[in-house]
């Protein structure tokens, strides 16, 4: 009996000498947006996931990307459109490899055609501007950098994603101080007239990279329940992003 308790009276002081879990690395939003943005550069590249869902519709994608301090290039597949498509971001440039049975009206009859929000092709009028959204959306650089300019950090936490130790932290989005740069294809029209805020939660690796960002606009979305989930893995491991060929662009 004595003995167990000498064990259970050492176990208890050695638990209460542990030292412990030193706290989040940020309580600044700026400062965590500034830290993430160069841990993303200097990380050099990643796979992505994608997990888009509104309301009962739900896309998802996955790819893998390139940071640099020239921008983001990447390659992903998505099912936005309800059926597999391929996109490609490379030195600004967005491609989309068109369905095979769409090529002649779309892409002169070539797999692939540039896409841009003001484009006068097809495509383009009637996708240019959603597709620019979704890979804006797969850059971390693009949602910390509305965190740096809106963000107020309200909460953070040491924790682990799917058994690898991470800092996570919650954040809310100032509409109002966005301006122009809104997420998700949200109009300045539509912020008008729903104002608020909405939040953000990041969960960065021991070297400030992202491992997961998500977007909630279900509280400026009324009666729309609106998540983008983002997961990053492999930092640093190879990756194949190149535009297509010239002459298989429409």
């Amino acid at each position: 009996m004595r003995k167990a308790a000498v064990v259970l009276l050492l176990a208890l002081f050695a638990g209460a000498c542990s030292p412990a879990s030193p706290p989040p690395a940020f309580d600044d939003a700026r400062a965590l947006a500034d830290a993430a943005t160069a841990a993303t550069t200097s990380g050099g590249s990643a796979k992505f996931g994608t997990d888009v869902a509104v309301g009962s519709v739900r896309s998802k994608g996955q790819g893998q990307a390139r940071f640099g301090a020239g921008g983001t290039s990447q390659v992903m597949t998505t099912d936005f459109i309800g059926e597999p498509m391929e996109l490609r971001l490379v030195a600004g440039k967005l491609y989309a490899k068109v369905p095979e049975g769409s090529r002649d009206q779309v892409g002169a009859g070539k797999p692939w055609v540039a896409v841009a929000p003001d484009g006068t092709d097809p495509f383009s009028q009637v996708l240019g501007g959603s597709l620019g959204q979704l890979a804006a959306q797969n850059d971390p650089a693009h949602t910390l950098g509305e965190v740096r300019t809106a963000g107020t950090i309200v909460s953070a936490e040491r924790t682990d994603l799917g058994g690898t130790p991470a800092e996570h932290y919650r954040v809310d989005l100032d509409l109002a101080k966005l301006g122009a740069d809104l997420p998700a294809g949200l109009s300045t029209d539509a912020v008008g007239q729903l104002g608020g805020k909405f939040p953000v939660e990041l969960w960065l690796d021991d070297a400030h990279r992202p491992l997961q960002i998500v977007l909630d606009l279900s509280p400026i979305l009324a009666g729309s329940g609106a998540k983008i989930t983002t997961r990053y893995t492999e930092w640093g491991g190879p990756v194949d992003v190149q535009a297509p060929p010239p002459d298989q662009v429409g």
